[in-house]
């Protein structure tokens, strides 16, 4: 079978849809009888990670005009060239989703992930340009597609909602186990007591991700968070003012020695935040399936989460704290996670990790898709992921 993959990046400025794109693919190239190609964008950060796409045929076009658009000209000749069987494009909103809908006139089958951009909030955030791109060519590149993908069935309504009647499968993102450790040592080690308690937060900092919330749910139980020795760190990248207003939060509400800002970490120091935090959070408003908490259950470690990360397994599986992305409700469940033992947040994280393994195996995740492709291609029974 012959697959070509189409996305906006093949770096890390593509946050999360970058880490499932290229580990669907290396699972993918993996499975006998397929072989991949992904076809993607150049940005700032293409050349830091082309040696993550080790043993996965990749081409990377060069886009002109505005950035938020991506216009490539040579990125639908070589999706033509590569001449795949199926398509599968993910994320939406930007000239990608236009190459492949004019690909597709082929007559050639394809297959979209939004990946949560049609989730309501995702939607209602710069509506006027999703609507102008929607009349443009996102409605199109949508409803010609022989099959939606939704990372879970909360994603499936959403698509519903928006008006799109094509078929769904739902598949979750997946993710590496068992996690290999890092090398590098955490970047808080040599600023914090050797016994402090580290909640982690790694991410875009972005509104939706309920970050000022977090940091408000702080100062609501600082004494809790110093006499029990917990130190909040965040990590991650986004716009220079968004996060300078971050930084002026947590200084009027006198949190410098307890809320850490770590800028971007990637690759081994990630790894090494994840090894040596004792909690992770994640306090969104809106997520299509967060590759972060499937991270954190990874390295067994206890999460906070909001209903809106779409992990409802993680609630029913005690390897979660449920929180809503308001003040009052995450220091609720920071009190809980204070209150917490050692013994107790190592039984919590344990059963993440048992999650991931059952549920989220990046293995498991390529098969149930390949599944979908051959369905789609008319090679195979529906498979059960499939809606009704």
């Amino acid at each position: 079978m012959r697959i070509a993959i189409l996305t906006s990046s093949v770096s890390r400025r593509g946050a999360g849809v970058f880490d499932a794109v290229l580990h669907l693919a290396q699972a993918l190239q993996a499975i006998p009888n397929c072989t991949v190609r992904v076809l993607g964008l150049r940005d700032s950060c293409t050349e830091q990670d082309l040696d993550a796409w080790s043993g996965v045929s990749l081409t990377v076009c060069d886009p002109v005009g505005p950035s938020g658009f991506g216009f490539a000209p040579n990125l639908l000749r070589h999706l033509r060239s590569e001449d795949p069987e199926i398509l599968h494009t993910h994320g939406l909103w930007m000239y990608p989703s236009a190459a492949g809908t004019q690909w597709a006139k082929n007559k050639r089958p394809y297959i979209v992930s939004p990946h949560g951009m049609l989730d309501p909030w995702a939607v209602g955030n710069s509506r006027w340009k999703k609507r102008l791109a929607g009349a443009l060519y996102e409605h199109r590149h949508l409803r010609g597609a022989a099959c939606l993908h939704a990372l879970n069935h909360a994603e499936a309504e959403a698509f519903r909602a928006y008006g799109l009647r094509n078929p769904v499968c739902v598949i979750p993102n997946g993710v590496e186990v068992p996690v290999e450790r890092a090398a590098a040592p955490a970047p808080w080690k040599d600023g914090l007591p050797e016994d402090a308690q580290v909640l982690f937060y790694i991410g875009r900092l972005h509104p939706k991700k309920g970050l000022e919330a977090l940091v408000r749910a702080w100062s609501m139980v600082r004494r809790d968070a110093s006499s029990s020795g917990w130190h909040l760190a965040i990590a991650g990248w986004g716009q220079d003012a968004y996060e300078q207003e971050l930084r002026a939060l947590v200084s009027t509400q006198g949190l410098n020695e307890s809320v850490h800002f770590l800028g971007p970490q990637f690759g081994e120091l990630k790894a090494a935040c994840f090894q040596a935090a004792a909690a992770f959070i994640l306090p969104s408003v809106s997520e299509g399936l967060p590759m972060t908490v499937l991270e954190a259950w990874a390295h067994g470690l206890p999460v906070l989460m909001t209903p809106q990360c779409n992990l409802p397994y993680g609630f029913q599986a005690g390897a979660a704290l449920r929180i809503e992305p308001e003040a009052a409700s995450i220091a609720e469940g920071l009190g809980l996670l204070f209150q917490m033992s050692d013994s107790e947040r190592s039984g919590m994280g344990a059963r993440g990790l048992a999650l991931v393994k059952e549920r989220y195996h990046w293995p498991t995740v390529a098969a149930q898709m390949v599944a979908v492709y051959t369905w789609v291609l008319g090679a195979g029974p529906a498979p059960d992921c499939l809606l009704n």
